[in-house]
C-alpha cells in the first residue's frame, strides 16, 4: 500500500482538494466527507490509468508541503491487481 499526502483547501464555495504528490489527482466538493471520497477515487482512478499505460506510479513524498493547506493528511492507495488485456494500439 503506498501512502500519499492528501491538502484541502476550504473556500466560500466549497474544497479544493489535491494529492500533492500525484499530479493530476484534484477535486472539488461541498464538504470534507465528499471531497475525501472523490479524492480517493480519483488516486485509484489516476493510478490505474498510469498502470494500464505502462507507467509507473509516482513515488510518495512525506516531505511535501503546501503552504495555503488548511488540511493535509495521508491518504492511501491500495489496488487489486487482475492480469487485464492490454489497451488497444
Amino acid at each position: 500500500m503506498l501512502t500519499y499526502k492528501a491538502m484541502y483547501k476550504f473556500l466560500d464555495e466549497g474544497i479544493h482538494a489535491e494529492i500533492l504528490d500525484f499530479p493530476g489527482v484534484i477535486t472539488w466538493a461541498t464538504n470534507l466527507e465528499e471531497a475525501r471520497r472523490l479524492l480517493a477515487s480519483a488516486l485509484t482512478d489516476m493510478a490505474e490509468t498510469n498502470l494500464l499505460l505502462g507507467e509507473s506510479l509516482p513515488q510518495p513524498d512525506a516531505t511535501i508541503t503546501y503552504i495555503d493547506a488548511d488540511l493535509d493528511e495521508s491518504t492511501y492507495l491500495s489496488l487489486n491487481y487482475t492480469n487485464q488485456p492490454a489497451l488497444p494500439a
